[in-house]
């Protein structure tokens, strides 16, 4: 009974989350019938492609991909190095101060991200980045919440392990890259997910810094399916379905490198 009440919840827990996507999916399917209709719908009415179509023929959808591409892997790739050099040496160098860093770095968290976005916007104005997929990227690269998973990951390598390294020669570098790195792989992926779904779904600060339509990324460049003086909701859901696709195929291949990252993080 204990087992089955556990399962009962969990169920109920699932279909709460997939409730909103499939309302989403139903609604870019359908073509005919009251999309706000109560109760709602679970199944499409006379289901079709065509709100899909539209979707291509409005936006220049293939574009945005291609920006949102563009600004979630380099994203990734320079949030993976950045905390992981910062997340080393406070989980594995003894120097003065290195608490009071780390307290100033979790202190961050307690600030929402719109508190930066006056600070941001004026930094990539003055370093001429409007306009940029640097502008985007850089103040993405460092989070207090990447540098925190990272350096519980770096405590979890037995300190036995570094010292036999050092013994034999190798030199910081050599052990951080060489050591080090290959043994947290699942938290480094665990961080790229979660940075890479981040990344992908930012619409506010790639709004603000971007003006040219054919740089915006797909989160950004979906709100022109509303139109100027008139817009569909099953357009939009359809728009809404291809933007949510690639981040949840991505998440569906590598959960296993995500939930094994999820739980080292966690011990």
């Amino acid at each position: 009974m204990k087992t089955a009440a556990h399962y009962l919840l969990l169920g109920a827990i699932a279909l709460l989350c997939v409730f909103p996507f499939w309302w989403t999916l139903v609604t870019a399917l359908s073509t005919e019938g009251n999309i706000f209709a109560y109760p709602p719908t679970f199944w499409p009415k006379s289901p079709s492609l065509a709100n899909f179509e539209e979707v291509f023929r409005v936006i220049p959808i293939l574009s945005f991909l291609k920006n949102s591409i563009l600004i979630a892997v380099f994203t990734v790739f320079w949030k993976l190095v950045l905390c992981s050099m910062a997340a080393y040496p406070l989980a594995r160098m003894h120097f003065r101060g290195r608490k009071l860093v780390f307290g100033l770095i979790l202190a961050t968290l307690v600030l929402p991200s719109e508190v930066n976005f006056l600070v941001n916007f004026i930094t990539v104005t003055k370093l001429s980045l409007v306009d940029t997929y640097t502008g985007v990227i850089l103040p993405n690269v460092v989070t207090a919440v990447a540098i925190l998973l990272l350096k519980q990951a770096f405590e979890e390598v037995p300190q036995d392990l570094i010292d036999a390294a050092r013994v034999d020669g190798a030199s910081e570098w050599t052990i951080f890259t060489r050591i080090m790195l290959p043994l947290i792989a699942p938290w480094l992926a665990t961080v790229g997910i979660l940075t890479a779904v981040e990344a992908w779904n930012e619409y506010i600060w790639p709004s603000i810094v971007m003006s040219k339509p054919d740089e915006f990324p797909l989160s950004v460049g979906v709100l022109y399916l509303r139109g100027t003086f008139g817009s569909s909701t099953r357009v939009i859901a359809a728009g809404t379905i291809i933007t949510i696709l690639p981040t949840l195929a991505a998440f569906l291949f590598t959960q296993r490198y995500f939930m094994r990252g999820m739980d080292g993080a966690v011990k």
